[in-house]
């Protein structure tokens, strides 16, 4: 009986220690890459109040309106930058930390998992239900093709999610040989490539001159949200643009090329983005492709030699 009291009591107190050790853990978080992570993340809830509005609402920006699902867009774009720059300062800081990663990856569900997906939803519910924010497309609906868009878009956050867990347990360290290739299409890489593609339909097929190219191109971002979906999920190999391209020294003619991309991108931001993203998005894909294509087929085997005499 002693010793059954001798036992409860040491596990009682390794528990009260262990306790004490997490509390001392959960208070010490980095406050400045902290706050840029919830700037991604406000930035993404943020997105996904204005995809709500009907598109026919305008606001004022300066010289030019923009569309809600435009306004949206940019403030994915907007937590992108958030989310690459929190990264950079706790490295820089010397303040990374479990509950960091953490907290980042809750963010990118929300700026890159849902938003783009409730603005696919919004827009295809444009041309497919004819309204303006009023009903969007949902599961109730006794419409097959509306469960399906709903299924995809469900999908797609799904994905998300399961992309970003698996990059917290396969990512082993923050050192730089750790970041420089991606299993799946990142989820920045996603959001970045469906939320460019909305912009550009915004700009540059507007409804009231060309309404057949706006309502195919609005009813296929659906696909688009499918494939970048099964891109994150997927085990191809997506490069670290940063780490890769962007570290390091280089000679001059790279630093020219890279120099008339950046001009031709403030140019032409809108197609510069979606250009880039779906690029990006295609790369593993086209690689793969071209390695097969490329692969040398069995050789012919060779002639016996002659016998003499």
């Amino acid at each position: 009986m002693r010793r059954k009291e001798d036992f409860e009591e040491r596990y009682r107190r390794r528990l009260r220690r262990r306790r004490r050790q997490l509390r001392r853990r959960a208070k010490a978080v980095a406050v400045l890459p902290s706050l840029f992570t919830l700037g991604n993340l406000i930035a993404g809830f943020a997105a996904i109040h204005f995809a709500a509005k009907p598109l026919s609402v305008a606001f004022k920006i300066g010289d030019h309106e923009w569309s809600s699902l435009t306004v949206a867009g940019v403030l994915i774009f907007l937590g992108m930058f958030f989310d690459a720059v929190d990264g950079y300062v706790a490295r820089l800081t010397r303040t990374t930390s479990d509950i960091g990663g953490q907290l980042d990856s809750l963010a990118d569900i929300v700026t890159f998992g849902v938003a783009p997906a409730y603005m696919t939803l919004q827009l295809v519910s444009k041309f497919y239900l004819a309204t303006e924010g009023a009903y969007i497309i949902s599961p109730t609906r006794d419409d097959l093709f509306a469960r399906v868009i709903w299924a995809i878009a469900a999908i797609y956050v799904a994905c998300t999610a399961l992309r970003l867990a698996r990059f917290n347990v396969e990512t082993g360290s923050n050192l730089l040989a750790d970041h420089l290739m991606f299993r799946g299409l990142p989820s920045p890489g996603a959001a970045g490539c469906v939320s460019s593609l909305i912009l550009l339909h915004q700009h540059y097929v507007p409804v009231t001159d060309f309404p057949w190219a706006a309502r195919v191109t609005g009813l296929g971002m659906a696909f688009i949200l499918l494939l970048c979906a099964l891109g994150m999920v997927s085990r191809l190999p997506y490069a670290h643009v940063v780490n890769m391209y962007m570290r390091g020294h280089r000679n001059f003619g790279y630093v020219v090329r890279l120099a008339i991309i950046l001009a031709f991108a403030a140019f032409l931001p809108t197609l510069a983005l979606a250009i880039s993203f779906t690029a990006y998005a295609l790369s593993a894909p086209t690689r793969l492709l071209m390695r097969a294509w490329t692969r040398p087929g069995r050789t012919a085997a060779p002639a016996p030699a002659r016998q003499p005499g």
